[in-house]
Parts: C-alpha cells; sequence; structure tokens
C-alpha cells in the first residue's frame, strides 16, 4: 500500500501520471447597462435594461415591498464586470420564496425554528474554559436574560452537552410569535439563523435590541477568544466576519421590508 502511494507521488513529480484539475464554471458576464422597477396591481419586478428577470426556475420575479425591490435592483446594479450572485442575498432570498425549492410550507419553517431554540449557541457554554465561560457569562446572559422577560419564556444556559427539553407554555409563545410573520418573513428568519447558529441573536437584531454587527460578535465569541489565545489570519477570518454580517444584515432588512405593509394596513385598519 505505501509502496504504491510512494510510486504514485514518484509518477506525479515526473509529470507521468496525469493530474485531473477541477473546472468552475466563470461567473456569468454583466449584459445590461441599467436597472430598474416596474409595478403593477401592488407588485415590483426587476428589470435589467429592458428585460425582466426571472427566479432560477425560469418564473417571473417579482417582490410585494417597493423598497425591497430598490434594494434588489440596487444589488443588480452593483455588479461590476461580472455578476456575483453569492453576494446578492435580497435576490436570493426572494427568489427561494417564488421557487421554493424545499416546496416548505409556513408550519414548516415556524416548527424549524421553535425547535432551533434547543441547541441555541448562547445557550451553550463552555465546560473546559473557565476564563471562556467568565466571558460568556458575561455577553451573552444579558440577551437571554431579556430574551426570557420580552416573550415570556424561561432560557437557561447550560454547560453540557445534553440538549435542554422546554415547558410547552414556551413552546407556544414561540410559535405564536414566528406565526405572525407572513411566508416571505420567515424566510429571512431562516436565513439569519442559518447565518450565525443562534435565534436568540436573531430575534435581539429583529427587535432592535442590538446592532447587526454586535449581533455577529457574539455568534462568534468562542472563535474570538480562540483567535486572542492562538492567533488569526486576518483576511480569512475577516473576510468571514464581514460575510455574517452581509448575510444578517440581509436577512434582517429582508424581514422588515415584508413586515411593513401589514403594520401600515394594520394602523390604517384601526
Amino acid at each position: 500500500m505505501l509502496r504504491s502511494c510512494f510510486s504514485n507521488i514518484a509518477r506525479i513529480q515526473r509529470g507521468t501520471l496525469p493530474i485531473s484539475v477541477r473546472h468552475y464554471a466563470a461567473p456569468p458576464k454583466r449584459f445590461y447597462k441599467n436597472t430598474g422597477v416596474v409595478s403593477s396591481n401592488g407588485r415590483y419586478e426587476i428589470t435589467l435594461d429592458s428585460r425582466k428577470l426571472k427566479t432560477p426556475r425560469g418564473l417571473p420575479f417579482y417582490v410585494e415591498s417597493e423598497p425591497l425591490a430598490i434594494a434588489i435592483a440596487t444589488e443588480w446594479d452593483a455588479q461590476k464586470e461580472v455578476i456575483d450572485r453569492s453576494s446578492m442575498h435580497l435576490t436570493a432570498l426572494s427568489s427561494t420564496v417564488i421557487d421554493n425549492p424545499n416546496s416548505l410550507q409556513k408550519h414548516d419553517m415556524v416548527n424549524y425554528l421553535v425547535n432551533y431554540i434547543n441547541t441555541d449557541t448562547v445557550l451553550f457554554h463552555s465546560s473546559e474554559e473557565p476564563e471562556l465561560k467568565k466571558l460568556q457569562n458575561q455577553e451573552w446572559t444579558p440577551i437571554v436574560e431579556w430574551c426570557n422577560k420580552r416573550y415570556e419564556i424561561n432560557l437557561a444556559s447550560t454547560d453540557s452537552l445534553v440538549v435542554p427539553t422546554f415547558e410547552p407554555g414556551m413552546v407556544m409563545n414561540l410559535s405564536r410569535y414566528f406565526s405572525s410573520y407572513n411566508t416571505a418573513a420567515l424566510h429571512g428568519f431562516v436565513f439569519a439563523v442559518d447565518t450565525i447558529k443562534s435565534i436568540i441573536l436573531t430575534m435581539a437584531c429583529v427587535d432592535r435590541y442590538i446592532p447587526i454587527e454586535k449581533a455577529v460578535q457574539l455568534a462568534r465569541l468562542e472563535e474570538e477568544f480562540q483567535q486572542g489565545h492562538w492567533g488569526k489570519v486576518e483576511w480569512a477570518h475577516d473576510i468571514q466576519r464581514l460575510d455574517s454580517q452581509a448575510r444578517l444584515s440581509a436577512a434582517v432588512l429582508y424581514i422588515y421590508f415584508n413586515t411593513s405593509n401589514a403594520f401600515v394596513r394594520e394602523k390604517i385598519s384601526l
């Protein structure tokens, strides 16, 4: 076995063994000059010159919020020579809502969010690093206490790997809260939670209790602590932090954009 491995290495060095090279598709070049927004029957569509934007499945792309449509048009306008779809989070979220590739219903996302809180990042403190545990208690506990008071629940931190169980009443309170949002906004919640691994920090951002930068910092608390001891690759860790901030910002904006109209209608009806 070892002889075979050494033989293959030698053949590669001599250039006699073919080396497979992975080729990635080049990003599409920007094919339009101007972006715009057109409205019809309460829906807003994005135009790229004279063409209307479509989803990955080829369906008409539209949103029901004018500010969201303007933000999406800005994403497309910000593209330079090539189109980097990985940086266009509002476009991706809106396309996901329309195409619904995973066939998610509203109750599926509500259950996902409610069940996620059992494994929320800020509830699990270190059991091996006293300094880290002290920092986690200092930074995370006030957020948990705020969440308990704000949503009438009773979350508690732990330093074990056992996933805690919660009272049925607390689950009902959380379900009622998330069910008050429409399907599009729930997609924003799921995207945010998947980004920072914390529904508590996401709720704190949506309620404007903490800013985006603080939420990302708290979500990365253990990683930042370890970097303080072992050092970091600045460009790599900085890119990860900024990417998380961009994703969380897009998610929170998406929630706001998809709930503001409902709030306006509710106030008018009063």
